[in-house]
C-alpha cells in the first residue's frame, strides 16, 4: 500500500478500519512513530474494526493488553495490544507471554514503538510507520513488511 494522509483523527482510525479489511488472523503489526504521532489512534480504530467492544487505551505501564472478539463470523477472536515505549530490551517481551500469541492463526497482534524491539519481531510483521505531515493535525502513514 502506497502512503497514506490522514488530516485528523477519525480519518487515521478510518485508514485503520480499511487495514482491517485485510487482515485475516496470525498478523503482527508493528507501529513505529514519535509521541503523539498515530500509533495509539490508529490501533484503537483497527480494534473497534475487528470488533473490540472495550475501549482501547495504550498499555504504557502493563506493557499489554488481551482483547476478545466475539463475532462468530470472524476468523479473528483475540487481539493483543502491547506497547514497547517502556522496554529496556526486547528480551522483556518473553517475559509478558507475549510469544505464545504471535502467529496465533485467529489472532492480531499490534506493537507500537516496535523500533525499539526491531530484532525480535516475527518474519513478515506489517511496519506502520507514522511521520508529521504539513498541518497540525496531519500525518503520513507509510506501509511496509519485514520479510
Amino acid at each position: 500500500m502506497p502512503e497514506s494522509i490522514t488530516n485528523n483523527a477519525g480519518e487515521t482510525k478510518k485508514l485503520a478500519a480499511k487495514i482491517s479489511l485485510t487482515l485475516k488472523g496470525g498478523e503482527v503489526i508493528g507501529l513505529i512513530g514519535d509521541l503523539g504521532s498515530g500509533k495509539t489512534v490508529f490501533t484503537q480504530g483497527l480494534a473497534a474494526a475487528l470488533g473490540v467492544t472495550e475501549i482501547v487505551n495504550s498499555p504504557t505501564f502493563v506493557l499489554m493488553k488481551e482483547y476478545t472478539i466475539n463475532d462468530p463470523g470472524s476468523t479473528i477472536h483475540g487481539f493483543i495490544h502491547v506497547d514497547a515505549y517502556r522496554l529496556n530490551s526486547a528480551d522483556e517481551l518473553d517475559n509478558i507471554g507475549l510469544k505464545e500469541y504471535l502467529n496465533g492463526p485467529d489472532t492480531v497482534v499490534v506493537i507500537e514503538w516496535a523500533d525499539k524491539v526491531k530484532d525480535w519481531l516475527p518474519a513478515k510483521t506489517i511496519i506502520i510507520e507514522f511521520n508529521p505531515g504539513r498541518g497540525e493535525n496531519q500525518r503520513r502513514v507509510n506501509f511496509q513488511k519485514i520479510i
